[in-house]
Order: C-alpha cells, then structure tokens, then sequence
C-alpha cells in the first residue's frame, strides 16, 4: 500500500502510458489511476482499494472460470462469421462449415476450457478453509487473474493453461555466464508465462500486503507430465498439473479461518469479476 497521503495524490485519467510504481504492470493511456505529485509516479488503483471500496457484505461473487475468455472467443467467433456472410452472402455459411478458427481465435477457446475445468474443480473443493475466486480483473489492464485461492496456508495465484507437450526446465549458463531459467513447453519458450503470473502476484500483494503469504503457480490442466517426478519451480513459480496442485491447497497453516474469510473478502473487494 502506498505512504502517499491523500492530498499528494490525485486520482485521474493518465493522459499518457505509465507504469504503476508498486507492482510494475503497464497502464494505459486514458486508463484511471494515482498520480503522486510529490514523486511524479503513478499507482494502479488495486494500491487504493482497501481504502476506496467498501467491504463486501452478504455472499460473494466469486466469479465464473474462464467468464472472459470464454467472451472473446465469442465475440471473435461472431465477428468473424459476420464479416464472412457479409462477403459472401450465398457461401459464407459453407466456408464457416468446412473452414477452421483462425489459431488466434482458437486460443481463446482453449484458454477457456483449462480455465473452466479447473474452476469447476476448485468449486467442488471450496470449503471455509478453501475460498475461491475466478477471473478477476487486475485493474488499469485488459489482464486478467484466472484463479485465487485463500487457504490456512496463504494466498495461491494460479494461471491455468491448456498447452500441449511437456513442461520442462531449462537452465542455461551458471559458470561462466548468469544461470537463465527458462519455461519449455514442447518445444516453445514459455518463459512469458512465468512473467506473467509473478506480475500477478505483485498486484496481490499490493491489496494484501506484505503479512499473507502470496504463491505463485502456473498449473498445466492436459499437458504431457511423466508418471513420476515431472513438478518444478522456477523463480519462485510452482509448474504443475492439478493433481499436484490440489494437496498444496488442503494443507494445514497458521492462518485462521477468520483471517482466511477476511482475506477472500478483501481480494473480491479490489479485484472484481472480468
């Protein structure tokens, strides 16, 4: 949370690009934001939610698995079965009958369904030891967190994926050269992926703080895991399969059940549904 006092700071629409200076994820132009005078820095408002949101009262919303995914797949879909009946007014429909998505189309898709089969999961094994969320949105980004779970344990950022091939690590230098970590799917660089969910982490610490606990884990739902070992971490990210995910969630910690529904109530007060 910010030392900023309320009169050094200005809530407003950033007339250009910045970068929020406590977890590091890109804001757009024309995006709301803090902007500290006396620092000349901005914040995204994930760092001013405790104080601006209210609490949640009465049930939840936890969200729904893989909701925004799930949108833009269709939205693409639409959008690309209108524009071809459009073009071709007495083929278009056969076209889209014997023709494929686009592969940047599909993606959606598939992101989806790893996110929709894992949520789906996590909600047959929530309990008040085990609070779930899906699909928040990380504020001034198009970003989205695909789970939260608050357990005795702390809080686990999960990023699903649907990839094929196996996960692996691949390390390279260490002697004479910096040791570079990389995430290998397959045969793809991943790497991204590891950025990504520890910049995820970054803003939930930013609604948290420093005393809960935050992991990090990326959690392939079908990719090509060998019978024995095959789990890893790198750069402080848990790689794994559901199975594996799953005994890390039940296990025993120091958080109370308050402090974990307390928790949960303040993740779905400054991350809301995407």
């Amino acid at each position: 949370m910010s030392d900023a006092s309320p009169v050094d700071e200005k809530r407003m629409r950033l007339r250009f690009a910045g970068t929020c200076r406590v977890c590091g994820i890109d804001i757009p132009a024309r995006t709301p934001a803090l902007y500290e005078r006396s620092t000349r820095t901005v914040r995204c408002l994930a760092h001013d939610e405790r104080h601006d949101v209210p609490a949640v009262d009465g049930p939840l919303d936890v969200g729904t698995p893989g909701a925004s995914a799930r949108r833009e797949f269709e939205r693409r879909r639409d959008g690309r079965e209108r524009r071809l009946r459009a073009r071709y007014p007495r083929i278009g429909g056969f076209l889209l009958a014997v023709s494929d998505e686009p592969q940047s189309t599909a993606a959606w898709n598939t992101g989806a369904l790893g996110e929709e089969r894992l949520g789906s999961t996590l909600n047959e094994l929530a309990s008040d030891r085990l609070r779930i969320l899906h699909d928040r949105r990380i504020p001034g980004s198009r970003a989205n967190i695909d789970h939260l779970a608050v357990t005795p344990t702390g809080i686990y950022v999960i990023d699903a994926k649907k990839h094929a091939g196996r996960p692996r690590l691949k390390v390279e230098g260490g002697v004479l050269r910096p040791r570079v970590e990389k995430l290998v799917v397959g045969s793809r660089d991943c790497t991204r992926l590891v950025d990504g969910v520890l910049k995820q982490v970054d803003v939930v610490r930013g609604v948290v703080g420093d005393d809960v606990a935050v992991h990090a884990v990326l959690c392939f739902v079908e990719a090509d895991w060998p019978l024995i070992g095959g789990s890893f971490a790198t750069r402080g990210v848990s790689v794994l399969w559901p199975r594996k995910l799953y005994p890390l969630l039940a296990a025993d910690g120091s958080m109370t059940l308050d402090a974990v529904e307390r928790t949960h109530r303040d993740l779905a007060a400054a991350l809301r549904p995407a």
